[in-house]
């Protein structure tokens, strides 16, 4: 059977000089009383990508509508992407098709005005409703007929077709690079992209920045605000060189892939990236983000050295300060009720608190010896690092055993997505700590051997803190060597911490500080003879202390006056 030759089956492939002389030969055009809408729209909102595609539009069209002799009343361009509704210049030009202001539309093709669902139902509805009497592009023949909408549907059906097969390709594609370790996307700040290997690599110039950030941040002591200020002085800046928001700078502070790890859809995968910062550094970063190591500090009308440290022995409460006649007063603020501490003056109270540096501080030749016996033990420890080695090596594999598992379950449908990927994070946080750990022990770098030097160290520079100008970094220091300072009876009290109270309850020698005690005693002489000119100190036997040999290993006592 022959087919009409106007039937939607050969009008859609009619080349566009064709359908000009069907129009003319057997349709009445309407086209000389209709007012038209040129509306021309590309994809994305970026400056530098379709730079040219709306002027190219825009000057196709109006060339078309030259040839045709079209009226156009009104125009309309916008650079945003048609596979969801509610773009803003497309409602005006539908608002005003409904007022009647015109009857006519003019794009380049059906993609341009719709590649979802509602948009296209809305142009086929107010074409069933005559609203809208036409639509004209240059690529795409139209009739406002059944078999034309019919045709239109299609387009429109095509037109979203691609634009989720086209999602679906690349959401395809970034899960590969993911799994591959590769980021998918602009690098953070503190990388670059490099197009030749597709991967990400270390800024020389923003990387160092953004570990200095995490370093600053993880002490404690800065605000995002005051952060954000102090990096803007050292010249951090974005990829186009912008000053950094609060919001960036906190996005930093919680992107994993600085250690390592990319975060995708609350999924953690694992990155082929150099990391710039260690996870323990991100963890402490976590802590202080989360308000756990950080408090809040309020304004006050006057700022006292011990504010905010001392609480009230007897009571419980907080010790504030009050200036009397040119002197700071500390005392209870008896929010609990009547309480029967006395006043203290700053200078007695500072007094007690010298007392406790002097405890506390560790003479240097003391200090050096025991970081050199450090040096060396850490040199005499090459077999126990092997052992280590392997140790971790193993834990390594059965963690990856773990993670395969895992899968296994997911695709078989026995494991939630959501609980799939809550404990794959956990195992792979618990990887990055273990490859971090090697990566220690094959530098040479004993990890368990640090936390002793820097409270050495800590212990030898406190006499520092005595003089003027550093008495006002005394609150932090008791801070961090001591919990619990309590004043009862106008005597400072507190527990050392872990370390420090091995160092406060040392009393093997006297001399340490230069000066004799005020009180020295001798324990009882052996029953043996001692040696002509030997002093009991030098030969008592220590006290039985595992804390205090595990903290001085390699110092022998008798050596503790030269």
């Amino acid at each position: 059977m022959r087919r009409h030759p106007f039937c939607a089956s050969h009008r859609s492939v009619f080349p566009v000089c064709a359908e000009r002389t069907l129009r003319t030969r057997f349709l009445v055009s309407p086209s000389d009383a209709m007012k038209y809408i040129l509306y021309a729209r590309k994809s994305s909102e970026s400056e530098e990508r379709q730079a040219l595609s709306i002027e190219a539009q825009l000057r196709e069209l109006r060339e078309f509508a030259e040839r045709e002799q079209l009226e156009i009343v009104a125009s309309f361009c916008e650079a945003k992407t048609a596979k969801e509704p509610g773009r803003t210049r497309f409602g005006e030009m539908l608002s005003m098709i409904e007022k009647g202001d015109a009857m006519g539309i003019i794009s380049w093709h059906p993609d341009r005005l719709a590649r979802n669902s509602i948009d296209g139902g809305r142009i086929i509805y107010l074409l069933d409703t005559g609203a809208l009497k036409e639509l004209r592009f240059p690529t795409f023949w139209f009739e406002s007929t059944p078999q034309g909408k019919f045709m239109l549907n299609i387009a429109f059906g095509q037109s979203k077709y691609y634009v989720d097969n086209l999602s679906e390709n690349v959401k395809r594609g970034i899960r590969q690079k993911l799994h591959r370790g590769e980021w998918p996307a602009l690098a953070p700040i503190g990388y670059n992209n490099n197009l030749k290997t597709k991967q990400i690599e270390v800024d020389p110039v923003r990387a160092p920045l953004v570990k200095k950030a995490f370093e600053l941040y993880a002490t404690g002591s800065f605000a995002l605000r005051a952060l954000s200020n102090t990096l803007k002085e050292l010249g951090l800046r974005s990829h186009k060189e912008n000053v950094l928001s609060l919001s960036s700078i906190q996005r930093i502070l919680q992107n994993p892939v600085y250690y390592g790890m990319i975060h995708r859809l609350g999924e953690l995968y694992e990155g082929s990236h150099e990391p710039i910062i260690t996870k323990e550094l991100f963890d402490e970063v976590e802590q202080v983000l989360a308000g756990k190591s950080r408090k809040k500090k309020r304004k006050r009308k006057h700022e006292f050295l011990f504010s905010g440290l001392l609480h009230c022995g007897s009571c419980g409460c907080a010790i504030t300060a009050e200036r009397q006649k040119g002197h700071a007063y500390y005392r209870c603020t008896k929010k609990k009720g009547q309480c029967e501490e006395k006043y203290l003056r700053e200078e007695d109270l500072l007094m007690q608190v010298r007392t406790i540096v002097e405890e506390l501080s560790l003479p240097d030749a003391w200090a050096e010896k025991m970081l050199q016996h450090l040096d060396q033990e850490n040199q005499n420890t090459q077999s126990i690092w092997q052992d280590e080695t392997r140790c971790l090596a193993t834990r390594k594999e059965t963690l990856e055993k773990k993670i395969d598992a895992l899968l296994d379950l997911k695709l078989n449908g026995a494991l939630e997505t959501d609980e799939y990927v809550r404990k794959k994070n956990a195992l792979l946080n618990e990887k990055a700590d273990i490859e971090q750990a090697v990566k220690q022990v094959q530098r040479g770098d004993d990890d368990r051997l640090e936390p002793i030097r820097d409270l050495i160290r800590a212990s030898r520079d406190a006499k520092n803190l005595l003089t003027a100008e550093k008495l006002p970094e005394l609150p932090a220091f008791l801070s961090s060597v001591g919990s619990n300072v309590l004043l009862t009876g106008k005597t400072l009290r507190w527990e050392a911490r872990k370390g420090w109270r091995r160092i406060a309850q040392r009393r093997v020698c006297f001399g340490w500080l230069g000066r004799r005690d005020s009180n020295p005693r001798m324990t009882a002489p052996e029953a043996v003879a001692l040696p002509l000119g030997d002093s009991p100190i030098r030969n008592r036997k220590p006290a039985k202390s595992t804390e205090n040999s595990a903290l001085f290993p390699g110092i022998e006592r008798t050596n503790c006056r030269d």
